[in-house]
């Protein structure tokens, strides 16, 4: 029996919907598993922000250092994506946790259920088959480098910037991670022309000494993004820096069908966060429509990483599979072959999800 407390964050938007799901998947597997999970809520966001005036208030930072791992919506709000100028911002608080958690990498895996060969635009062949698993840097690179304005404010800089330490450490983590795998890497980069990519490579390719059974590639990362949608098959673990990482893990997102069937988990050396990789989704919210599903498979990343329960985060994926085959859909994944009975809301589809566990 496991006792767990975790805690619940769910920001803006969507977030507060689908996390309300992922919350219930795991209350059934601590119900059917005889485990003991205790639970809290906090602020993050736009939400934080209209109510502490901080988008990551310290109340929010110290429940999570106490916590066993927090499962997290999203953040966002069109208020602030349409005012470049504002000075406080809901992804401050999303940079500040990763930072303050000390969370350098960001699992993303990119797994194809079958039922959903139709709903991505790319052609059934080529992607039956597909799962990878993305190693992305989250604490270095453009977003956490010096940035600034200069010549009056006419020019605009960020600087990309790495470590050898951070390349190293979440190399380790991608490497371990293939060993458990196909025993195959690619490490992705732009080292023909980034001397941050030339250090990164430097790194990987030191750490590739201790792991020889593991095979590695090393691929620019415009080849690796037109690779991605040729051949998916072709990868097993990929890891890469905070910008390409952020931006091929989106693309990678059309092989599964939709960005909302996708899971994610960032950790580190303490506490980990599981969140779906879509964002706050300002324009379905309070509409019932979101699709619950990247927030239930976080909570089953979040019982296999972070607790460790093999067996009850398989029942988790095994139940959306089931509900997958039974052929029920939310919106974004239906097409024109769906009943229109069969596709349902963020709620209906959830206790579906609940029924099969």
């Amino acid at each position: 029996m496991a006792k767990k407390h975790i805690l619940v964050v769910p920001g803006d938007g969507i977030g507060q919907e689908v996390t309300a799901v992922g919350k219930k998947v795991l209350d059934r597997i601590a119900a059917k598993y005889n485990h003991e999970f205790t639970y809290d809520e906090a602020l993050i966001g736009h939400v934080a922000i209209e109510a502490t005036g901080n988008p990551l208030p310290d109340e929010t930072l110290e429940k999570m250092k106490n916590s066993d791992a927090v499962l997290f919506g999203a953040v966002g709000h069109p208020k602030y994506d349409n005012d470049p100028t504002a000075k406080v911002r809901p992804e401050q608080g999303l940079l500040k946790m990763r930072k303050e958690l000390g969370l350098y990498a960001n699992l993303r895996p990119i797994k194809l259920f079958d039922e959903l060969l139709s709903a991505s635009s790319i052609k059934p062949e080529i992607l039956k088959g597909s799962d990878i698993l993305f190693f992305r840097e989250l604490t270095g690179d453009i977003y956490f480098g010096e940035k600034g304005r200069k010549n009056n404010g006419d020019t605009a800089y960020d600087v990309a910037e790495y470590s050898r330490y951070e390349v190293q450490r979440i190399g380790r983590k991608a490497f371990e991670a293939a060993r458990t795998r196909n025993k195959k890497l690619v490490s992705v980069d732009k080292a023909n022309v980034l001397e941050s990519s030339r250090l990164w490579r430097e790194e990987i390719q030191k750490l590739a000494l201790e792991y020889l059974d593991v095979e590695v590639e090393y691929q620019f990362v415009d080849a690796t993004a037109m690779i991605l949608i040729k051949d998916p098959k072709r990868f097993d673990v990929v890891v890469t820096a905070n910008l390409f990482g952020d931006i091929l893990t989106d693309e990678a997102s059309q092989i599964a069908g939709s960005m909302g069937m996708l899971a994610s988990a960032s950790i580190g050396d303490g506490t980990g966060v599981y969140e779906p990789i879509h964002g706050s989704a300002h324009d379905i919210t309070g509409m019932g429509l979101a699709n619950p599903m990247a927030s239930v498979l976080s909570a089953a990343l979040l019982l296999d990483i972070s607790f460790g329960l093999k067996e009850e985060s398989n029942a988790v994926i095994n139940a959306v599979d089931q509900v997958l085959k039974k052929g029920f859909r939310t919106k974004d994944i239906a097409d024109a072959n769906t009943p229109k009975d069969m596709i349902l809301g963020t709620d209906a589809i959830g206790e579906e999800i609940l029924k099969m566990i």
